[in-house]
């Protein structure tokens, strides 16, 4: 009998010499304490770990900001086939700075970031980003209860069905969420759709907890 492989791909930019860094991500490689993905120039790497709770924490390099962004995923949207590449973007320039999932829909998502990435610069006159990390007033802090009551308020709409999205006539849905600098995501792993939430403290994630009900929807491209 043969176990499915579980792994992914993961991708990010370096932030100094601008090159993609792309490695494969097995469920095994993950029994340490920490891995890391470093650039070939050494000057960034992406980290990544375990949480109490077996979710994964990722430490990624922006290329828009002076320091990294902190996420945290759940291990089955890591390592999911269903939802082609799941994005992490930066929370103040809405760039793209992560990229997980099969290694064809990532290089897919890597390109049409890429494309993007030029467009905003040409529209901005701009030949790099390196002014915008140069800003060194940027602080990015979060409050560790945030997570437990974003957690908290998820398992709450969702056991009250009150989390609505585009397979809500199939089989109950398995949401999830994903928290980075600034926002939370909530999404749905049966179909991909998403409904982000801006989390910037405790005040926003008090009032989150208030929420009577999400609708989550899949962008269009």
């Amino acid at each position: 009998m043969l176990l499915d492989k579980k792994e992914s791909t993961i991708a990010y930019r370096c932030p100094y010499c601008g090159n993609t860094v792309t490695s494969v991500v097995g469920v095994f490689s993950l029994s340490g304490d920490m891995i890391k993905l470093r650039c070939s120039c050494k000057q960034s790497e992406l980290t990544i770990t375990y949480t109490p709770d077996r979710k994964m924490r990722l430490s990624v390099p922006c290329i828009a900001c002076p320091r990294p962004h902190n996420f945290i995923i759940g291990q089955s949207t890591f390592f999911s086939r269903e939802t082609g590449a799941f994005k992490l973007p930066c929370s103040y320039s809405g760039i793209d700075i992560c990229f997980i999932g099969e290694s064809g829909e990532v290089s897919k998502a890597v390109e049409r970031s890429n494309e993007e990435i030029v467009h905003m610069m040409e529209e901005a006159g701009l030949d790099d980003l390196s002014r915008i990390r140069d800003n060194e007033d940027v602080n990015i802090e979060r409050d560790p209860q945030v997570e437990e009551i974003v957690r908290l308020s998820v398992s709450m709409l969702n056991d009250s069905g009150l989390i609505k999205c585009e397979c809500q006539n199939n089989a109950i849905a398995d949401f999830d969420f994903a928290l980075g600098d600034g926002e939370a995501t909530v999404f749905c792993r049966e179909c991909g759709a998403s409904k982000k939430i801006p989390m910037h403290g405790i005040s926003d994630a008090m009032a989150f907890l208030e929420s009577d009900g999400l609708t989550l929807t899949t962008r269009k491209s």
